[in-house]
């Protein structure tokens, strides 16, 4: 079975150097469905070049910045780290990362893998993780994954899989505190939320109401974003767990100032990514950083050098003006980001339904696009179901002529580069396309 291995590599490397000379796919997935064709078992064999830890990472929304914050923390306390760094994050997409990086001979220190919800437990199948960051569970492509309790489900199956688990979770999220039963877990947190910027903080998409175990509905003290925050049951007396690292936070346009208060002593960051999800993103990572006996200074300036990756508030330039690509999929990761959008940009929203994406669009009417119907400029839609994203905005109350269908991606993109700072929000597959083209965005 070891020969397979060694095939595999050999052919995953000679496989990914034709898809460049013929630039036929991203390349993100590919050469991993063919490593595990080739090597069922190339999974466990690559674990075998690890030295110090996996750390796995999921949840529904924050997955590719909160497992890339913790591989650029580790990186810049000079570890050698293998990550999926392109958010390909189901089997084929992270055997794809380790068939394109693992040498015979050279060994990393860490794995930092994120993973697919779902996912997840088939992942555990072939590899023992050391640590497991759950960020949040929202309703997300409810035709792939079923209800929020199935996607829990999927969790607590593979955390029940690995002996020697240590999880660090959100305590705000009532779902993901509950995964602690089996396992040593610690908690972050945010105790208290300031904003102090120009956008709107408050959202009108619709949020989750949590039943307690005893079945009564979770009440909140404080209710941050979704139903994120500080909830309790006033039947059985059950709440919110204390943090082990518990954070305020001040929100501003396009950073964050995070303070963290560990058993009298603070300890101050400052994360460069906008939104308070990205926050959240931040703290679960400062908190795996914390927990494994990094110092403030090392942290901050992982936190000072690190750039947004793969339109999770990544920053292009397109026609010579600049572009911010934010990753839009699911009801409240979309209202958080439209919170942000600066008003007086054109803004790009690239819809598809494919796979990946989920097939079921209902997502779009329970999304906050109200947040757009004070738009200076041209809101143009785009992807495969442009016309369902037209009629979405039209109720939102987006004045008509500022609306323009074109269904090519990237004739919309030319149109709305070519006048001034563009906002594109793009789903998943849309992402990837854009991703893909390389002359246009570079």
């Amino acid at each position: 079975m070891k020969i397979r291995f060694y095939i595999a590599l050999i052919t995953a490397r000679l496989a990914y150097l034709a898809i460049k000379l013929l630039a036929k796919t991203s390349g993100t997935s590919f050469v991993g469905k063919l490593s595990l064709k080739i090597c069922p078992d190339f999974l466990k064999y690559c674990s075998k070049y690890i030295t110090e830890g996996f750390v796995t990472v999921t949840g529904t929304n924050g997955k590719s910045t909160t497992s890339g914050l913790i591989a650029h923390i580790l990186a810049t306390a000079h570890q050698k780290v293998i990550h999926n760094l392109e958010g390909a994050n189901m089997l084929t997409g992270v055997a794809n990362v380790f068939a394109l990086n693992v040498r015979p001979f050279i060994k990393f220190d860490y794995a930092v893998i994120e993973s697919d919800e779902a996912y997840l437990t088939k992942l555990y199948d072939y590899i023992n993780s050391d640590y497991l960051v759950v960020t949040n569970l929202f309703r997300d492509q409810l035709d792939r994954y079923g209800e929020l309790n199935t996607t829990a489900g999927f969790i607590k199956d593979a955390i029940n899989k690995n002996p020697n688990l240590k999880l660090i979770l959100n305590a705000d999220d009532p779902l993901v505190s509950t995964f602690n039963s089996t396992k040593y877990a610690v908690y972050y947190g945010f105790e208290n939320v300031e904003y102090d910027t120009s956008y709107e903080h408050k959202s009108n998409a619709p949020s989750e109401v949590f039943n307690c175990s005893c079945g009564n509905p979770l009440s909140y003290s404080k209710q941050f974003f979704a139903q994120e925050g500080h909830y309790y049951c006033e039947k059985c007396g059950y709440r919110r767990p204390e943090c082990d690292y518990p954070a305020d936070v001040v929100v501003h346009n396009d950073f964050s100032v995070i303070t963290l208060n560990i058993k009298g002593i603070k300890f101050k960051f400052t994360v460069n990514l906008a939104g308070l999800y990205n926050a959240y993103n931040a703290l679960a990572a400062i908190a795996y950083g914390l927990e494994n006996g990094l110092n403030q200074a090392e942290i901050q300036k992982a936190l000072d050098s690190y750039h947004a990756i793969f339109g999770r508030t990544e920053k292009r330039t397109i026609n010579g003006n600049p572009v911010l690509i934010q990753l839009i999929k699911n009801p409240t990761g979309a209202s958080e980001v439209l919170k942000t959008v600066d008003l007086n940009s054109n803004i790009v929203i690239a819809i598809n339904d494919n796979y990946a994406d989920g097939r079921d669009i209902s997502w779009l009417w329970d999304s906050d696009f109200e947040q757009l119907k004070n738009a200076k400029k041209l809101v143009i839609t785009s992807g495969i179901r442009a016309n369902d994203m037209a009629t979405r905005l039209k109720y939102a109350g987006i004045a008509q002529e500022k609306i323009i269908i074109e269904p090519n991606i990237k004739k919309a993109i030319d149109i709305a580069s070519k006048d001034g700072k563009t906002t594109l929000l793009p789903s998943y597959t849309a992402l990837l396309s854009i991703s893909k083209n390389k002359k246009q965005v570079r």
